[in-house]
């Protein structure tokens, strides 16, 4: 537009056209502008000042929060969730995202916003297959996605990385060089993607076969190898074998109550029909036309994680051209993420429409069949598939030296995530800058907050202790 003109009133200028998902858009700055606007931040929030934390005066009871979380859940499930809980600081951390989301929003910020997993610890990634069948790594649990400060999911994941490396027995430094290793590779890599075209960064991806070609060793090669031909394994045919069994000549899903339980025909009738219906107008045109080659045979509820025990999560097996040919899908109960009583509202008024949006926009690639509906009561539901070569670390296996390699691994994932989704990488880059400021600043936050997770987890254990709260691991489990 020449100078001087202005755009009437009663027309739209090209970026108010071009809003999205009501979303102010943001004026065109060019890349010396970006890199000057985030490189003042450091005046308004020093690096060295993501460093605090300290349990404020009127920090709300962390177990309060669970009770208040178990209000809307499933009652005979909450104890499972306890239990599991129960088992480690760790654990305790997977479960609590809504005691950490509390927490986060006391904490200085630059201000920059990216979508945010909301529940980024190293438990939520791993490995799964994209839709051309590329085994992937990348964030793979994002039931808490929110637009919001990017320092949140690093402060997080930091603090998931010091709390795993004490529960395996290491030494202080060594958890601490094991966040330094996660944070410098977020900061390093963020800055590759600040240099890169904004399409080059959408299409960026990490896949397995870019993490086997970082490992020199041939026997550790050999092993990773190993490991990733099992995971491709890991299909609905499969889980077939596992979860299922015939019955009077029919394929049903075997019962294992608490943790997996039958939906009756008689509970299911024509509602799950309907609801399937409306899950799957939200599909592309080219996915509902495969989905609709497979026929629903049966349903079951069945507890699966940690932080969403109690939620309504079921499975559904459906059969395309006969018992060789399965597919299972996951229904997952979409609850308002912990992170939007601190946070501006995002537009989105279905939870499940959230899950989804979230995953689109931070995973390289994204399930086949994610899509939501919303379910009996008014609940919001996303679905996807059950087991698509889905595969995670072992946490607790993991030497010093790979909790680092694993860390640093999660932390390049988390920084495509973030440039990917929100176009901040150039800012947020510019910020961090060269040095390892941040890295260490963040170090000092996770053995804080790794201290405060450590009380947080002893006042569930005497809580349990107290009968305040029930926690009650099914058999087997």
């Amino acid at each position: 537009m020449p100078t001087g003109t202005t755009t009437p009133a009663t027309t739209k200028s090209p970026l108010e056209a071009n809003r999205l998902d009501g979303r102010r858009a943001v004026p065109h700055l060019t890349l010396e502008e970006r890199r000057v606007r985030g490189r003042a931040l450091r005046e308004k929030t020093p690096r060295s000042n993501h460093a605090f934390w300290a349990d404020a005066p009127g920090r709300l009871d962390p177990i309060a929060l669970l009770e208040r979380q178990a209000a809307t859940r499933l009652p005979d499930l909450v104890p499972i969730r306890h239990a599991r809980m129960r088992v480690s600081p760790f654990a305790f951390l997977r479960g609590s995202a809504v005691v950490m989301a509390q927490d986060l929003a006391q904490t200085p910020g630059t201000g920059i916003q990216t979508q945010l997993c909301g529940d980024c610890h190293l438990a939520n990634f791993g490995a799964y297959a994209s839709p051309e069948r590329t085994l992937m790594f990348d964030i793979n649990d994002l039931d808490e996605t929110y637009p919001g400060p990017w320092e949140w999911d690093v402060k997080r994941l930091a603090a998931s990385v010091f709390v795993a490396g004490r529960g395996n027995g290491f030494a202080t430094a060594d958890c601490q060089n094991a966040v330094l290793a996660t944070v410098r590779s977020y900061r390093e890599r963020m800055a590759e993607f600040a240099d890169m075209r904004i399409l080059d960064v959408w299409y960026s991806r990490v896949t397995i076969k870019d993490l086997l070609d970082l490992i020199s060793s041939k026997s550790l090669r050999k092993q990773a190898e190993k490991l990733v031909a099992k995971v491709r394994q890991n299909t609905s045919l499969k889980a077939l074998s596992k979860l299922t069994e015939v019955v009077d000549g029919h394929r049903i899903i075997a019962n294992d109550p608490p943790l997996v339980r039958r939906v009756t025909e008689e509970a299911l009738g024509a509602e799950a029909r309907t609801l399937f219906d409306l899950y799957a107008r939200t599909l592309r045109g080219a996915q509902r036309h495969v989905l609709e080659r497979f026929q629903i045979v049966d349903v079951a509820l069945k507890v699966v994680g940690v932080g969403s025990v109690g939620t309504r999560c079921l499975i559904v097996l459906l059969i395309g051209c006969d018992d060789d040919d399965p597919l299972f899908l996951q229904v997952k109960e979409a609850e308002t993420s912990v992170l939007e009583a601190h946070l501006p509202k995002a537009g989105h008024t279905h939870q499940g429409e959230r899950v989804v949006v979230g995953q689109e926009l931070m995973q390289a690639a994204s399930d086949l069949f994610l899509g939501w509906m919303t379910g009996p009561a008014g609940r919001d539901f996303y679905w996807r598939q059950l087991r698509d070569m889905k595969g995670a670390v072992e946490i607790a296996n993991l030497s010093q030296t790979n909790l680092a390699r694993y860390g640093a691994l999660c932390g390049w994932a988390l920084a495509r995530a973030h440039a990917r989704s929100s176009g901040n990488a150039v800012e947020i880059a510019a910020y961090l800058g060269a040095s390892d400021s941040f890295d260490r600043a963040i170090a000092k936050f996770a053995e804080a907050y790794a201290n405060q997770t450590e009380r947080d987890y002893q006042a569930l254990i005497a809580a349990i202790k107290s009968g305040r709260i029930v926690a009650a691991l099914a058999d087997g489990v």
